[in-house]
This record gives C-alpha cells, sequence and structure tokens, in this order.
C-alpha cells in the first residue's frame, strides 16, 4: 500500500500541473471548454430531494443499505419525472448490493461518503452478455451483474463533493487470476441505452473490472473523476465509451491495472452485427498511471467503427504507452479521424503503439475477410522523458494503416538497444520530430505544416 499512496502522490502533484495548465488554455478559449452539445442537464437542480437515511439507511460500513437504496430509488422514481429527483448519500461508509438508477435522477455524495459494494457474489445474479460482444468478456456465457447500473435511462447523472464508490474488488481479482469465476465480472457503473448522462466529482475505486462504461449511449459527458486501481489489478480500465455518441471526458485522473481510457465498439462478428459506432469522443486535461497499458486505447474490440476521436492536454506518468491503436483481422470496421495533441509524457515504454495483430477472438465464428481500416491518425505536440520506443507501428499487409501524421515531438530516450521506431505496412508523413521517424513516415522538412487538429 505505501507505493499505492506514493504513486498517487506522484499522480496528484502531476495533475496539479496539468490543470494548472488547462486553466491557462482554457482562458485563451475566451472561458470555453467546448463548443460541443451540452448534456442540458443541471444533476443539482432537481425538485425531490432526499436522504438515503430517509429510508432506513445505516452508514457504519457493515450494516446492509440493500433495501434502503432499493426503497429510495423506488420512491424518488415516482416523482422524477415532475422535476427530477436527488438521493443524498451522506457522510458515511453504506455497504449495499448492486442497485439501479432511474430517470431524471441524481445520486448525490457528500464529501466523506462512501458507497461500499457488497462481498456477497450470491447478491450479484447473472446477467445477459452485452449484445455486441456475444459472450463475456472474462469468460464465455453472462456476466455478474455491474454494481450500479443505469438502463434505457434519460438525464441521469452521478456526482457529489468527491464521494467514492467503492467496488472492494480485492475478492474478484484473486478469484479471476484462480480461475475460480465462472461468469465474466462486472463492472462498478455501468451506463446501457442512456442518453444525458453526467458523472462528476467522485471517486470511482478498486472495481471488479472495468471501472465506468457507457455503453450503447449518447451525450455523456464524464468530468472532475478520479479513478483509483492498484497498478497490478487485473483489467481495471478506467473509462470505457462503447459503441457512444458525443462523448467528453474532462478534467479526470486514472491510476490503472488496464487502460486508463479504452474506446470500443463491439467484438469481432457481434460488433459487426449490431452495427454501433463509438464517435465523437472528446478528452482534454486528463492524467493517467497504468505502467502495463496505456493512456488512451483504440480497441480492441472495434467492430462498429470508432471515428471521430480528438485529446488535447494529456498527461501520462509511468504508463506503458501514450496512445494505442489495437485491432485485428476479424474486426472488420475502421479506426479513423484520430486526433491528439498537446501530451506530457513521464517513463514510458512507448509513445505510439498500434498494431493490427492483436487477436483474442469470442470465438472461432470471425471472418476472415473482416480486414479493419485504419486511417487519418494525427499526433501533435508532444514532450516525453524517459521513453524506451517512440514508434511500433505495425499494420496490416492486407490493409496498411494509412494517412498517419506526427508532428512537433520531442522525446528523451533511455538508454536501449532496442529500435526507436519500428514501423510496418504504415503509410504517412512527420514533421519536426526527435528522434527522426522511421521512413514510412515521410518526413517533410522543418518548414512542413503541423498535423491538422480540428477545433471544437
Amino acid at each position: 500500500m505505501a507505493g499505492f499512496h506514493a504513486s498517487k502522490l506522484l499522480f496528484l502533484l502531476a495533475a496539479a500541473a496539468l490543470v494548472a495548465a488547462a486553466e491557462s488554455a482554457r482562458l485563451r478559449d475566451g472561458g470555453n471548454l467546448h463548443l460541443w452539445k451540452s448534456t442540458g442537464l443541471d444533476a443539482s437542480n432537481r425538485r425531490h430531494v432526499a436522504k438515503l437515511t430517509d429510508f432506513g439507511g445505516v452508514g457504519d460500513g457493515v450494516t446492509s443499505n440493500t433495501k434502503a437504496f432499493a426503497a429510495a430509488v423506488g420512491n424518488l422514481s415516482q416523482v422524477a419525472a415532475d422535476g427530477g429527483a436527488m438521493l443524498v448519500v451522506p457522510a458515511g461508509r453504506w455497504l449495499t448490493a448492486p442497485f439501479n438508477l432511474t430517470s431524471h435522477f441524481t445520486l448525490f455524495l457528500d464529501r466523506d461518503a462512501v458507497i461500499l459494494a457488497s462481498q456477497d457474489m450470491n447478491e450479484f445474479p447473472i446477467i445477459s452478455p452485452l449484445p455486441s460482444y456475444g459472450r463475456g468478456r472474462d469468460t464465455s456465457g453472462g456476466r455478474y451483474s455491474n454494481f450500479i447500473m443505469g438502463y434505457n435511462l434519460t438525464d441521469v447523472a452521478i456526482t457529489g463533493n468527491n464521494g467514492t464508490i467503492n467496488g472492494q474488488g480485492q475478492m474478484w481479482w484473486d478469484k479471476f487470476l484462480a480461475k475460480e469465476l465462472q461468469h465474466t465480472r462486472g463492472y462498478l457503473v455501468e451506463f446501457m441505452f442512456c442518453t444525458n448522462v453526467l458523472v462528476s466529482d467522485v471517486t470511482l475505486m478498486d472495481s471488479p473490472s472495468w471501472n465506468l462504461h457507457p455503453v450503447y449511449s449518447s451525450d455523456v459527458t464524464v468530468s472532475g473523476i478520479t479513478v483509483l486501481a492498484p497498478v497490478t489489478s487485473p483489467n481495471t480500465d478506467g473509462i470505457d465509451p462503447d459503441s457512444c455518441t458525443n462523448v467528453k471526458i474532462l478534467n479526470s485522473y486514472v491510476i490503472s491495472g488496464d487502460d486508463c481510457i479504452a474506446i470500443k465498439s463491439g467484438w469481432d462478428e457481434y460488433g459487426i452485427a449490431f452495427n454501433m459506432p463509438s464517435k465523437h469522443i472528446y478528452i482534454r486535461n486528463f492524467t493517467c498511471i497504468s505502467p502495463s497499458s496505456a493512456t488512451i486505447a483504440i480497441g480492441s474490440e472495434m467492430s462498429g467503427g470508432v471515428e471521430d476521436v480528438r485529446a488535447e492536454d494529456i498527461t501520462a506518468i509511468n504508463t506503458e504507452s501514450a496512445v494505442r491503436i489495437k485491432t485485428a483481422v476479424g474486426r472488420g470496421a475502421y479506426v479513423k479521424d484520430v486526433f491528439v495533441r498537446r501530451m506530457s509524457l513521464h517513463t514510458m515504454k512507448y509513445i505510439f503503439w498500434s498494431t493490427g495483430s492483436y487477436g483474442q477472438h469470442p470465438d472461432d465464428k470471425f471472418d476472415p475477410k473482416a480486414i479493419p481500416v485504419v486511417e487519418n491518425i494525427n499526433f501533435g505536440d508532444v514532450v516525453a522523458s524517459n521513453v524506451t520506443i517512440v514508434g511500433k507501428l505495425e499494420g496490416l499487409e492486407q490493409s496498411p494503416f494509412s494517412g498517419m501524421c506526427i508532428s512537433n515531438v520531442k522525446a528523451e530516450i533511455f538508454a536501449t538497444k532496442k529500435a526507436i521506431w519500428n514501423c510496418t505496412f504504415v503509410e504517412g508523413v512527420s514533421t519536426g520530430v526527435t528522434p527522426a521517424a522511421c521512413p514510412q513516415l515521410k518526413d517533410m522538412g522543418p518548414q512542413a505544416s503541423p498535423c491538422p487538429f480540428p477545433e471544437f
């Protein structure tokens, strides 16, 4: 735990510097963070407000509050259409089984409020796998229930004064690593088929698997959240927009055992059939620590397609890679129109890492003719120190990754015998890159324009 707290301190120090830089950028933008569509909800302005204690909640960390949460959400759902409803979780430790949210509703966590996930696996029913995956991500068949779930909702928020949702995931990690689980682990928070979603000013920690999973949803804002998990915990992704449209991830921080952000859209033939892309994903002012994974990953499940991803003002510390695109034969679909700029990186194995041979298929029914297309990938304004490899870019012979552009990159290389660049089946250009990019990314010279980056 001492190492974990030391990492957290390093993380928060870096985050403070990032926030200062972000504020400067915000002021240059005239005070506007973005020009994208707002979620259109005011999570704090609800007509009907109640506390969990009004429904018999006991915050001693031992007493079960399963009935209290069910009663609170059930009662508030009856009046939520009339100006909205809010359930306030006061300071305390509130143990509960999984529970669902409702529309026109805010779950508000006071400072020092901690919602604790039950350690009784019998309280986590088995639910159907995601249709765009065809099976559980860990194993075939269904999956254990998510801890907090929103299904087919509109105008729903989880927010507060930095209260905490704690999945108490150690039990799940131990059983997963020991191969004792018969079903896929659930996620800490999942919104499925939802619109106008806000998650802000809370801490998510120790999820059994992925922490925040909006899937088949639109108009999602994630702002000012902290995600914490031991860096050795398995598959504890931070934020995973999955077949979602118009997602904003702002001013947030992740320490994780897997990708800090992973943008997905379904797995092989199931994702192709479901055919729902992830698009219009905007990331700004984001910090990551993940020694074995990526700051921003696209894929590997991207069979519905991924397009229009824009990220800026990114900091990563002791993280395996800055940006990673993962795909494979059988995925089909595309990754296109990706723009990432202004990254500050410290102690990285890779900066840019892309592969067309990631593998990991749900079954043997994938189509070997489903060849993914990766095109129009743009990276600019990167400063990196203590890096082993600047770029490992491996496209497909049948479908080279094309239209890649890398500009204004300065990388300080850690002493290594490995190739600084390794590029196969990629096509593109570069300018102002030190150490110089691989020949496949033609150097256009110091006077060339930087990679394009659309404004918001």
